[in-house]
């Protein structure tokens, strides 16, 4: 048996029925699907629950976490954590898969072994198709460096604590867990003898920081140089210091949305606020706190910039981008697991920040 694992923001349903319809297509039925949906929105979430319908295999799991950070392994972990099938396949909802994937899959499958397998990306005009898998042509193939689709015998994974949930956004998290398991000794195979996933295209603006989704501008390089530097660590199991593959609550969430805060903080971008703020965060127990940051006028800032010219005590002020990475990379570091809502409003020069403790 095979446990599949597809996670979710808000991305196209015509693109999910088309993965989901290629699964129902297997010619083996011994696999179970979990399609966890990490934060879409509440319009989005009615038509998801309604297109699962179509298919009886799939179990949709929800986590209430609109206005966070993507987090594509705390997803994952969550269903690891309740999975008790021997083999645990990660997917890509973006694919449409082989009628004899899940069969070569269980033919694959080693308790010494990881397997991860070749993707052929079609093109804009194909994936709009509709025919049979076999026919649809693709565009290019991808690399060894592709490595979203993976199957793991599910102790193993269990035993490095699954995925490591610092990676936020996109990027890395994929092949860093083939990393941690090399380093353990274990055999990291790519099957490319045959194309058995293609890839359906579609635009990328879940990443812009124009989406109205929580966005670092540089976390994705801060994720490949995390990586580095595990791997030159050779780490093997990860999330030592906090919980792992928790499922946030929709109560939680309700508190965030309707509780009054206990604490409600509203200030300008100086550098030193931010930090003072950021630092008295560590203090609250059981309490809800509000942040709001507000940018200044371009004429507080030229006046501060002529007292530091003139050697005159002065303040520094942080534009509202520079804020707002601080702030995201404060939320992964030290609260990722606790009940937040966040948001940029970029036209508005307004940072909202609501988090319980």
């Amino acid at each position: 048996m095979i446990t599949l694992v597809l996670t979710n923001r808000d991305r196209d349903l015509r693109i999910i029925q088309k993965c989901l319809k290629s699964l129902s297509l297997q010619s083996n039925k011994e696999f179970k699907v979990f399609l966890i949906d990490y934060g879409s929105e509440k319009d989005y979430i009615a038509k998801l629950k309604e297109l699962i319908q179509e298919f009886t295999f799939v179990e949709l799991i929800i986590c209430p976490v609109k206005g966070q950070l993507w987090n594509k392994s705390r997803a994952i972990n969550i269903i690891l954590r309740k999975t008790i099938s021997p083999y645990f396949l990660v997917g890509d909802i973006d694919l449409m898969f082989h009628p004899d994937f899940i069969q070569i899959a269980k033919e694959l499958a080693n308790p010494n072994e990881v397997h991860y397998f070749q993707y052929g990306f079609l093109s804009l005009k194909e994936s709009l198709k509709e025919k049979e898998f076999d026919a649809f042509e693709v565009d290019f193939k991808g690399s060894n460096e592709v490595t979203g689709t993976t199957l793991f015998p599910t102790e193993l994974l269990k035993s490095v604590n699954g995925y490591d949930e610092f990676y936020h956004g996109w990027g890395a998290e994929d092949t860093d867990i083939h990393l941690r398991l090399q380093h353990l000794g274990f055999s990291i195979i790519f099957n490319d003898a045959k194309i058995l996933l293609k890839h359906q295209w579609h635009p990328k603006i879940y990443r812009s920081k124009n989406s109205s989704n929580p966005f670092h501008s540089s976390l994705e390089r801060i994720n490949q140089s995390y990586m580095h530097f595990s791997n030159q660590s050779r780490r093997s199991k990860v999330n030592i210091h906090s919980e792992w593959g928790i499922l946030p609550l929709e109560s939680d969430r309700q508190k965030i949305l309707n509780e009054v805060t206990d604490h409600k903080f509203v200030l300008d971008s100086e550098d030193i606020k931010l930090s003072a703020v950021l630092k008295q965060l560590q203090n609250f127990t059981n309490e809800t706190v509000e942040i709001i940051i507000r940018s200044v006028t371009i004429k507080e800032r030229l006046k501060q910039s002529i007292k530091k010219f003139l050697g005159k005590k002065s303040k520094t002020y942080l534009d509202l981008q520079t804020v707002n990475d601080r702030i995201l990379e404060e939320i992964v570091l030290l609260y990722r697991n606790k009940p937040y809502s966040y948001s940029f409003q970029r036209k508005n020069s307004l940072i909202q920040l609501k988090i319980k403790f």
